[in-house]
């Protein structure tokens, strides 16, 4: 079977190191979508239509066409709040207070689209994350990082928050902005397997 060109419609290093571990080579286009003009009901939906909406406007230009294109969006829910990327240092240092000693649900909407054809489909995988006790000191030193201010729920799993992180329940790269296992089940509800895409 011919190589398919896999799109990843996301800006996050962090996805994309996870495919490229995994065997894929994919390109990168950034969606453009502005994420806080679409709602939800719940944490979970919101994080696959932000997904959808993402895919959707990468898989309509030119350059997408005949590729597979995968979209990603991720929200901590945390007392059935929806909590993306901080707004500055001091959002940031709060999270991290109401966050630690608690446990909150990482939910990493995914959305698949072949734009060969137009056919896609979606779903939401959903990690449990509990946080450790850092010092006011410790979260004061993170923030200043600037790293917690770049992603959902203002910690990384695979960066210098990872010994604020107790443990998680399900799938670490879920926490990590992509979950593989459902990457895979996605592709294989338009007919196809990973190693198709393999190189």
């Amino acid at each position: 079977m011919s190589h398919r060109k896999l799109i990843l419609a996301s800006a996050s290093p962090a996805r994309l190191e996870l495919l490229k571990h995994a065997g894929f080579d994919p390109h990168v286009l950034v969606s453009g979508v502005d994420e806080d003009a679409l709602t939800a009901p719940t944490p979970g939906e919101l994080a696959r239509v932000l997904a959808e909406a993402k895919a959707a406007a990468v898989a309509a230009r030119p350059e997408a066409a005949g590729a597979l294109v995968i979209g990603c969006d991720s929200v901590l829910e945390l007392d059935g709040e929806a909590l993306g990327k901080p707004a500055g240092a001091e959002e940031a240092t709060a999270r991290w207070k109401a966050m630690r000693g608690r446990s909150g649900v990482l939910q990493t909407g995914h959305c698949l689209i072949d734009a060969a054809d137009g056919r896609r489909t979606s779903a939401t995988a959903s990690t449990t994350v509990r946080f450790g006790e850092p010092t006011d000191a410790e979260i004061a030193a993170y923030v200043a990082t600037g790293e917690p201010i770049h992603v959902a729920g203002a910690f990384t799993l695979d960066g210098r928050a990872a010994p604020f992180v107790d443990g998680i329940d399900g799938d670490h790269g879920n926490v990590i902005g992509l979950s593989l296992p459902l990457f895979g089940r996605l592709l294989g509800t338009l007919g196809l397997s990973v190693t198709d895409l393999w190189v």
